[in-house]
């Protein structure tokens, strides 16, 4: 059944989503890993597309840019897909000093400067964390790839151009280790309607050094990061059936 912002059916797409933000990037991915895969949604060309990976099937779709954007997405693949796992795949920048580009940063929980869980949590201050499965089965991935990985508490900005100099110390001090613009809204959307979140970045710059990638850097660590996230489904699949 179509919504506002995804025109598919049920069944069109798996119950498990990765999501990254370039719609463009979400082609990418379908074309590179996933086998027959099959555009399910194009409006507003925020692609959509369900395939297999090593038998299993899985959708990519990209969210957009920042909380609300995700923050609708995700909602109406829950809701009305019938989604159990999604799993953001984008960028992020690096504040402290033990973090470089090219690591790979799990965010285990979010903290943000936007408003949004505190009014879904009628005021109040809303844990924003990742499932700790799809977590765990994320950094045991990344370690069997041999991609760097720090797991930790990341931050969601709602301005990408953020005026207040300040924040970049006040991260530091307590030990963000990424700055991206969606997860909180992820893990908020996911706790209401109870699905599965989790969020895996490649740091593409430090903003306090300022290193930053190649768009061939981009790119070889990009596909390092979808390796990880694929196999990280495959692993929460192998433990769920051993646990069933």
């Amino acid at each position: 059944m179509a919504t506002p912002h995804i025109k598919a059916e049920r069944g069109d797409f798996a119950d498990t989503v990765l999501m990254p933000g370039d719609p463009l990037r979400a082609r990418y991915i379908a074309e590179t890993f996933l086998d027959d895969a099959r555009l399910v949604n194009e409006v507003r060309n925020m692609y959509g597309y369900t395939g297999t990976y090593r038998g299993r099937e899985i959708s990519v779709m990209g969210h957009g840019m920042g909380i609300p954007s995700i923050s609708i997405y995700a909602k109406e693949l829950i809701t009305e897909f019938d989604v159990k796992r999604l799993i953001r795949v984008g960028s992020c920048g690096a504040v402290r000093d033990d973090v470089a580009v090219r690591d790979v940063v799990i965010g285990m929980g979010a903290s943000t400067d936007s408003g949004v869980n505190r009014t879904r949590f009628l005021g109040n201050d809303l844990g924003a964390i990742a499932d700790f499965e799809l977590t765990r089965h994320a950094v045991d991935a990344a370690r069997e790839h041999g991609v760097p990985v720090k797991v930790g508490n990341i931050f969601s900005a709602d301005l990408f151009y953020d005026p207040r100099p300040e924040m970049v110390e006040m991260m530091r001090r307590y030990g963000i280790v990424g700055v991206e613009m969606e997860a909180a809204g992820l893990y908020g959307v996911a706790a209401e309607y109870g699905a599965r979140a989790a969020t895996i970045c490649t740091v593409s710059d430090h903003i306090v050094k300022g290193d930053s990638l190649s768009s061939d850097e981009r790119a070889t660590t990009f596909d390092d990061m979808m390796r990880i996230a694929l196999d990280s489904v495959l692993r929460d699949d192998a433990t769920r059936e051993a646990n069933a």
